[in-house]
């Protein structure tokens, strides 16, 4: 899988936190074969492993075609076989795991042959908990000063995720460090590399583009910032502002459709660039404001507790078993 992008941080999580318990065995890949086979992607290697596992096979929707229409520039070209690939996927599985209300409808609409379940992507939040040594740890990796006002930003460096948005904030204020994390899996391949790239080089010093982190080291990252925003045009369960928000962060997220249907208490949200600005200038002036951001984040992350998840995925696994027994 690619890393630096959430499908990959999924899998990694899911496949520890069904390792956490000693109630089942988990194989991971290449290692053996199981009672179920549970994939998150959907390359040849899905469809081979699969042979062995009709009646039994699950899988974890994390891509629908609104999310490459963001992503790859020739997107217009490749939307007629993306549908039918993605419909191919979908179908091949007993049960396809929808991580968000948008995700089964975008199965459903594309009339994929499957049984659909609403399972969240869990959230690891003693990985992510706020932590001083780790503030101080993130700030000296990125090179912050421990006086700054950081803002972060955390996604691939194209433009579903918002970055031209993140980066015009960033002009609209002046005494704020910001600070975007992530990189581009497709390569050259990006959609609005050229621009990107333009406006990254033309960008003042206090806006850092700090690349990719590995996994063990995103909970530094984030405890380095002071906020996190998050103005992608396009999510179904993005893991990045639960993550920021384990590390006891206020999340601005952008104002989309997708997330009145994903979350079930308030989050705060910005229509459009004039709102970011106003709310992030309100974040790292007043104290009180910045405080309520954090509750809110406390309250979200409720939604996403591991082990109900964890119990999710159990009861899923038996109830196909029993069927096929």
């Amino acid at each position: 899988m690619v890393k630096g992008q959430g499908v990959h941080t999924a899998f990694v999580d899911c496949v520890k936190l069904l390792k956490e318990h000693d109630n089942l065995e988990v194989i991971v890949n290449g290692e053996g074969w199981g009672d179920i086979m549970h994939a998150h992607t959907y390359g040849p290697y899905y469809f081979w492993k699969g042979r062995r596992y009709r009646g039994r096979r699950v899988f974890t929707a994390h891509v629908i075609p609104d999310s490459i229409k963001g992503s790859l520039p020739a997107y217009p070209f490749l939307k007629f076989f993306v549908r039918w690939y993605l419909r191919r996927v979908y179908s091949y599985a007993d049960v396809c795991i929808a991580i968000s209300p948008a995700v089964g409808r975008a199965i459903r609409k594309l009339g994929a042959n499957t049984r659909i379940v609403e399972i969240h992507n869990p959230i690891d939040v003693g990985k992510f908990t706020a932590s001083p040594k780790l503030r101080a740890a993130g700030r000296a990796q990125l090179g912050l000063r421990e006086d700054a006002f950081v803002v972060l930003g955390v996604g691939q460096l194209e433009g579903r995720k918002g970055v031209e948005d993140f980066l015009d904030i960033a002009e609209a204020c002046p005494d704020l460090t910001f600070v975007w994390v992530g990189g581009r899996p497709f390569g050259v391949l990006t959609e609005g590399i050229a621009r990107i790239n333009k406006r990254i080089k033309a960008s003042e010093e206090r806006v850092k583009f700090a690349g990719l982190f590995d996994l063990e080291e995103m909970p530094a990252v984030y405890n380095a910032a002071d906020l996190f925003l998050f103005p992608s045009y396009q999510e179904n369960c993005p893991l990045a502002p639960m993550e920021a928000a384990a590390a006891g962060l206020p999340v601005i997220y952008r104002d989309i459709p997708e997330y009145a249907y994903l979350y079930k208490h308030p989050y705060i949200k910005a229509k459009d660039v004039e709102e970011f600005i106003a709310l992030t200038k309100r974040m790292a002036t007043e104290p009180a404001f910045r405080e309520q951001g954090r509750s809110i984040s406390r309250e979200l992350l409720t939604q996403f507790d591991k082990e109900h998840i964890r119990k999710q995925l159990l009861a899923l696994y038996r109830e196909m078993l029993a069927g096929k027994e």
